[in-house]
């Protein structure tokens, strides 16, 4: 290969987060996109699915808080764009940068859903007869997002240009295969954020690592039911220009359970224009530890002051996934530590059925007045749908923890996404989690884990595993396994550590209680210094080798 990378003219990047705030891909491609805006001004489009309910062809779903819409954007081609029956909308994603964004109607192509999937059979073996659930709607979506690409392509660019389609997720895995097959002139990239397979054994139990290099990733999605999802992440994997993933860890998935070795690892990197500086981080530092303590008070009756240490986990409600087992086991574990040496109030931040802010608590907070009784079940600050099966309340009950007035730990579960309008603390999650002493993130399916890096981007201290992407990476920059005093504490977990790593997170808490003043200034400057080696301007080089790649190879196809 020549030293200078090819470069591409235009990128097309499709998810179903784009503009569609539901996780953590959210997060990659909304920071990633200032970055790429800076390299490619314009030349970045992102696509992503046009959720607008539809009444007598008004469109009249609320708008996405995330895109600004631009009818003169690309005028000419939307109208023809219409004409040939596809309806987008053409705007910018309210995000850093403000990449244009294309939102796209994907319903009407349920009618021809079964010729899609025929076509599909036909060319790649995907298997779709197994689909359900999801399934449907992102292959539509998918399928969609590769006519927009493709009557873009024709309208405004032709064979002299170096045009990109980057696709993420199984979910966009049927456009990829479309533009492989249509316009074979266009480099194509996918990258599996997780494999299905992989978070799917992981999520029902089964040990993951210990049996990797046994298990068949066709034979396992028999099993459980994931027959369709496995085959096109498979097939996609296989047909597009480069393949890729966010970590080693993922890597190593990819090989055993999809047949295919990754071309590129694309580590997610974050975009830290949005932490506040100096004067300012020290007022919101103020105000989220002030919000968190009231909070704690008044549903606990107790009067917590700003000694007190807080710290939280947060993430998708997986409860064994996530290590939101493990940390409730932690927090057990340390009522009982006689080397802690402060109050704990620990929130667990993870957004489960939630029914409603509760009245009691609400009205103990306007009021402004102190209490000494708790509230009953002063565990949660949400009603919830299915109080009695929840796992994070179960737990706790079979635990005994109800946070009594003696105890030197109290666990509270958040319910509910922290949006700034969740009717209890009403500040959003970046608010709130620089508030935090410690972040404690014990993961055992984790393929990157942004928490983590968000809480270090906000000079937070955390505890993560080395079953994280993350986790990897904090220790190869480290040269060792993270300790507390490097400003993230990477945790060795295996299939059945569980025990031990609820351990260690109870004697790092204990241990941090202790730490000076001093040690935990050193210990927050570390975690920020971390954090800013993965900005997306040190991580978007992976990205050009990555978009190298795929053009050298569709160069070959011209």
């Amino acid at each position: 290969m020549t030293d200078r990378l090819l470069n591409p003219d235009y990128i097309f990047e499709s998810s179903w987060e784009v503009c569609n705030k539901v996780g953590g891909i959210y997060t990659v491609l909304s920071t990633r996109a200032k970055t790429l805006q800076e390299a490619h001004p314009d030349q970045v489009i992102f696509i992503g699915p046009g959720l607008w309910k539809r009444e007598d062809d008004n469109y009249t779903k609320e708008e996405s808080p995330y895109f600004r819409e631009d009818s003169a954007l690309f005028a000419e081609w939307q109208w023809e764009a219409k004409q040939n029956g596809l309806i987008v909308r053409v705007g910018r994603w309210t995000v850093p940068g403000e990449p244009i964004a294309i939102l796209v109607d994907f319903m009407p192509f349920f009618e021809k859903k079964n010729e899609i999937y025929g076509w599909l059979w036909e060319h790649y073996q995907v298997d779709s007869l197994h689909a359900y659930g999801d399934y449907d709607e992102a292959s539509m979506f998918s399928y969609a997002a590769a006519l927009v690409v493709e009557s873009f392509y024709k309208h405004y660019l032709n064979e002299n240009q170096k045009v990109i389609y980057h696709a993420n997720e199984w979910m966009c895995g049927l456009g990829a295969l479309y533009i492989n097959n249509k316009l074979p002139q266009i480099g194509t990239i996918f990258t599996t954020h997780a494999t299905s397979i992989g978070r799917s054994i992981a999520g029902n139990m089964k040990p993951l690592y210990d049996y990797l290099f046994a298990y068949n990733g066709d034979q396992m999605a028999g099993e459980l039911n994931m027959q369709s999802k496995h085959s096109i992440e498979k097939q996609t994997a296989w047909h597009v220009d480069c393949f890729t993933t966010v970590s080693d860890i993922t890597a190593k998935e990819c090989v055993e359970l999809l047949d295919k070795p990754v071309d590129v690892v694309l580590p997610n990197g974050f975009d830290n224009s949005f932490v506040p500086k100096a004067a300012q981080f020290t007022k919101k530092r103020k105000a989220a530890r002030k919000c968190l303590l009231d909070v704690a008070n008044a549903l606990l009756g107790e009067n917590l002051d700003d000694d007190t240490l807080i710290i939280s986990t947060s993430g998708r409600y997986e409860f064994r996934n996530k290590g939101i087992d493990v940390f409730v086991e932690a927090m057990n574990r340390l009522l009982r530590d006689k080397d802690l040496k402060k109050k704990v109030v620990a929130f667990i931040e993870v957004p489960g059925w939630v029914g409603e802010p509760r009245r009691d608590l609400q009205e103990r907070l306007n009021s402004g007045k102190a209490y000494d009784t708790p509230l009953e079940v002063p565990q949660v600050t949400h009603w919830l749908h299915n109080m009695s099966h929840d796992n994070v309340l179960g737990m706790m009950k079979y635990y005994d923890m109800h946070n009594r007035k003696d105890e030197q730990v109290k666990v509270i579960f958040l319910p509910c996404y922290l949006d700034g309008k969740d009717g209890i603390l009403n500040m959003t999650y970046y608010d709130i989690v620089l508030g935090n002493d410690l972040c404690i993130y014990p993961s055992y399916y984790e393929p990157w884990g942004y928490t983590p890096l968000e809480a270090v981007a906000f000079k937070v201290p955390c505890i993560t595993t080395d079953l994280a992407g993350f986790g990897l990476w904090a220790n190869s920059v480290f040269g060792h396994s993270g300790e507390i005093e490097d400003g993230v504490k990477v945790i060795h977990r295996t299939d059945y550590n569980y025990s031990e790593v609820a351990d260690i997170i109870k004697d790092t808490v204990a241990e941090f209680s202790g730490f000076t003043k001093k040690q935990v200034e050193d210990c927050r400057k570390k975690a920020e210094a971390l954090s800013k080696k993965a900005l997306w301007s040190e991580f978007i080089k992976y990205y050009e080798e990555a978009y190298d790649i795929a053009l050298r190879k569709a160069e070959e196809r011209k």
